[in-house]
């Protein structure tokens, strides 16, 4: 049932997201929605934040694959492997960002004066 719960909640999260990204005016983060041009926080302190948070998951998906690893109870191997997808996926994400991030710099660094 949590796993339901879970997947119903990332999917408000990821049509959230859709929705921020057509209209192009604001950006969501944990917080909630915040304005780019007004009081949110730069780009730099925004990509930190999300590079963190990506770390934060690797982290934990480390930590409960250690202890599955040693054979501690109280963790379970499902939500484990849950931890596991859900930093794979944030990398993976992140990772694409950042090609598009790079390959933004290069067009820009390629147009003529």
């Amino acid at each position: 049932m949590r796993i339901g719960m879970d997947q119903q909640q990332l999917l408000q999260q990821m049509q959230s997201l859709n929705k921020v990204a057509k209209s192009g005016a604001s950006f969501a983060s944990d917080a909630g929605v915040q304005n780019i041009n007004g009081t949110g926080a730069d780009f730099g302190n925004l990509l930190t934040r999300a590079i963190n948070s990506v770390n934060d998951q690797q982290m934990e998906s480390g930590r409960l694959a250690s202890q599955i690893e040693t054979g501690d109870g109280g963790v379970s191997l499902v939500k484990a492997m849950i931890a596991s997808q859900k930093a794979g996926i944030a990398f993976q994400a992140t990772l694409q960002v950042r090609n598009k991030i790079v390959s933004a710099y290069q067009d820009i660094m390629n147009m003529p004066i």
